[in-house]
């Protein structure tokens, strides 16, 4: 099995089964398995200072209340955060890991949608907005309001861009080629954008090789989330070895391969005839 052993994941598991996910200690315990990665480790009076940016953000905004429209308080978070602060992304940061971590997109004021958004989202909470994320393909945005009545739509990559619905279809077209569907704008849970965090983080590495151990650890946390994509377990298998771990990545393949024989046989077969072969490269 993976390693769930170590303090960090046991507490991000713990966080994982909440009740009610914290969003901002889960993305802090993602960076604290980044941090261990490289050999260091993200202090514990670091992430309480991130927790505190947050809140020290959050009351800087100006007290309007749940019940003012939506537009007022997306147009105050990018006064705020994509103004004042300087928040926003640029193509450059795809190109780096940092721009998934939370500490780090706090510190650069730069990273990918999804992050720049939980900023966005942890920030307006914490002042009592109405506010949720939306996973659009591609592109996470933040909504304020009812998601299904009167809401507004931001984007803090751009700073805080008020996106009409012809902007947020273009963004779903140019990443999906499809058309804007009702469903795209449900708001999206704690757990599942998590889940989207890691997936970044595991893209990241896996167009890089030499990072397969970052990639190691995003699936590893991936799994240790109550729901997840079994396919997983295939893809750490083939890590582990693809690093050498030529008898524990046999073993999964082997329990991955039983899984799957009920609804898809002839891909069980596969994968344990790559099962022996790992075996062969003990001998």
């Amino acid at each position: 099995m993976y390693d769930d052993t170590t303090e960090r994941r046991r507490r991000f598991a713990e966080a994982a089964r909440d009740d009610r996910p914290d969003l901002a200690m889960l993305c802090l315990l993602v960076s604290a398995e980044a941090a261990a990665g490289a050999g260091a480790g993200l202090r514990e009076d670091a992430a309480d200072a991130a927790q505190m940016e947050l809140d020290r953000l959050a009351g800087l905004l100006p007290a309007l209340g749940r019940r003012a429209e939506p537009r007022h308080w997306a147009q105050a978070l990018a006064e705020l955060l994509g103004g004042r602060c300087g928040f926003h992304g640029t193509p450059a940061d795809y190109r780096r890991l940092e721009s998934s971590l939370l500490d780090e997109v706090l510190r650069r004021r730069r990273g990918l949608p999804i992050l720049l958004s939980v900023i966005w989202m942890e920030v307006a909470r914490r002042a009592g907005a109405p506010v949720y994320g939306v996973a659009l393909p591609g592109h996470f945005v933040v909504g304020f309001g009812d998601p299904f009545g009167h809401h507004v739509l931001a984007d803090p990559f751009e700073g805080g861009r008020i996106l009409s619905e012809e902007d947020a279809g273009l963004l779903v077209a140019g990443a999906t080629g499809a058309p804007l569907t009702p469903s795209l704008f449900s708001p999206a849970e704690p757990l599942e954008i998590v889940l989207r965090v890691l997936n970044n983080i595991r893209a990241w590495a896996a167009a890089r090789p030499e990072r397969s151990n970052i990639q190691l650890w995003a699936v590893e946390l991936s799994l240790l989330l109550p729901t997840h994509p079994a396919r997983l377990r295939y893809e750490r298998a083939e890590l582990l070895v693809e690093r050498g771990d030529f008898a524990r990545g046999a073993r999964e393949l082997e329990e991955y391969a039983e899984v799957i024989a009920p609804v898809e046989p002839t891909a069980a077969e596969t994968v344990r005839h790559q099962a022996l072969a790992a075996r062969a490269m003990l001998n």
